[in-house]
């Protein structure tokens, strides 16, 4: 079965070549990104287990809201960078845009094991959260550009898998160092040789991307009359938070999709240390969510390509709402860690299909900044969570946090379910 080859003249270099789309005509390039993106995803898993224990143990943080500060940094920041990733990639060409994602995160590490106060720990997230913005949308970007536009939702599904493992891995292994070896430093010397492997691989392996995305472009037809080229930024960001009606859809649930990975992040390992689980059971539960969402990523993905995206948007919000319900209810290890897997896998029916919607949709000349903009508004959940839960959390207890957050992302499956259209799929098995 072909996998979407195109073929057309282009420079590259000093020379020109023929440039070819799909994932196995680019499976080398596109193997070697899924590693880089495992890394990037490793870079963040440092910090899932090992800073809410920090924030309580170390520093002796009383509030939710204070403690949910690192996430609330990090939301913003990567959100931001998410929206000037996609115009600098445009501009500049991906490779470029990645290296300076991991030469900004040399310094995190260090950051992280030496702060002496919890204004330090933020500031290493709004860094993180800029070399995130930079080096996780480029990949994106890149494997977009590569496999064209009929294994969209295969290669993001990879893509994601790769990313979401890397976490998994990363909390699962910092939680054990962090249980032998204690809270500091050990957990984010693991996070150093990530950066520092995903630099060199970065700088050494992988290849410019963008005249894919212009070979695709000359053979796009678009999906409706106003996904057409030569728009401007400020058409391409109204178009892809407001007016079009998929990407609309899909920009709300990003943003609810990462609210809720936020409350997670920040709170779950607090709700279950005051269970009486130790580091160990924590870093389990901290583990098992991401890993599950980015093994099943291997399965949604492809799938939304078979079926389109919508139904598989839809219904993991509805699954992630009853995986939140339980947690807020459940007092054992046994019930979070079904909770836990049911989160996992309700995420990773959304996360994969989200990008590969607005790759159905979104031009070839301006995707790049498209999923900038979706990825804005879905990086602001982090901060949007951080915030309300901690909020709600401080007030009322964490149980209650988490039944609104799961309120809230019930309904962003009923907006998916009532407003996106149906027919803008493009991916066809």
């Amino acid at each position: 079965m072909t996998t979407g080859s195109t073929s057309s003249p282009s420079r590259r270099g000093e020379g020109t070549t023929a440039i070819t789309l799909g994932l196995r005509q680019n499976l080398a390039q596109f193997m070697l990104l899924v590693a880089v993106n495992a890394l990037v995803g490793g870079t963040l898993g440092q910090e899932r287990t090992v800073l809410p224990l920090l924030a309580e143990k170390v520093f002796h943080l009383d509030k939710y809201t204070s403690a949910l500060t690192y996430i609330l940094a990090f939301g913003l920041s990567k959100a931001a960078t998410n929206y000037f990733a996609g115009t600098l990639s445009d501009r500049h060409g991906r490779k470029p845009v990645l290296i300076a994602g991991w030469l900004i995160a040399l310094p995190v590490p260090l950051m992280l094991i030496f702060a002496d106060s919890w204004s330090w720990i933020v500031a290493a997230n709004v860094v993180l959260g800029i070399s995130q913005g930079l080096t996780w949308s480029t990949t994106v970007m890149m494997k977009m550009d590569l496999v064209g536009p009929e294994r969209r939702g295969l290669a993001m599904g990879l893509n994601e898998a790769a990313g979401y493992l890397g976490v998994a891995g990363a909390a699962l292994a910092t939680g054990y160092i962090a249980s032998t070896h204690g809270l500091r430093p050990g957990p984010f010397l693991l996070g150093a040789a990530f950066i520092a492997v995903g630099l060199g691989l970065s700088v050494l392996t992988i290849r410019e991307t963008h005249h894919h995305a212009k070979t695709e472009a000359a053979h796009h037809v678009p999906v409706n009359a106003g996904t057409q080229a030569g728009l401007s930024n400020r058409d391409i960001f109204t178009l892809t938070s407001f007016r079009d009606k998929s990407l609309s859809s899909v920009s709300q649930a990003g943003m609810v999709n990462n609210l809720n990975d936020g409350l997670a992040w920040g709170l779950f390992p607090v709700l279950f240390a005051a269970a009486g689980l130790g580091i160990e059971h924590i870093g389990i539960l901290a583990a098992v969510y991401p890993a599950v969402w980015g093994a099943g990523q291997l399965i949604t993905g492809p799938l939304s390509d078979r079926i389109g995206r919508k139904p598989l948007i839809a219904g993991g919000m509805f699954v992630q709402a009853t995986a939140l319900a339980m947690v807020a209810v459940g007092n054992d290890f046994g019930t979070w860690l079904t909770a836990v897997i049911l989160l996992g896998a309700g995420t990773a029916m959304v996360y994969p299909t989200l990008l590969a919607a607005i790759g159905d949709v979104a031009h070839p000349q301006w995707r790049a900044r498209s999923v900038g903009i979706y990825r804005l508004w879905r990086d602001s959940g982090f901060a949007v969570g951080a915030l309300l839960s901690g909020l709600i959390a401080d007030a009322y207890g964490v149980p209650a946090a988490v039944i609104v957050v799961a309120a809230l992302t019930a309904l962003s499956g009923i907006i998916v379910a009532a407003r996106m259209r149906s027919s803008d799929h493009r991916g066809q098995g």
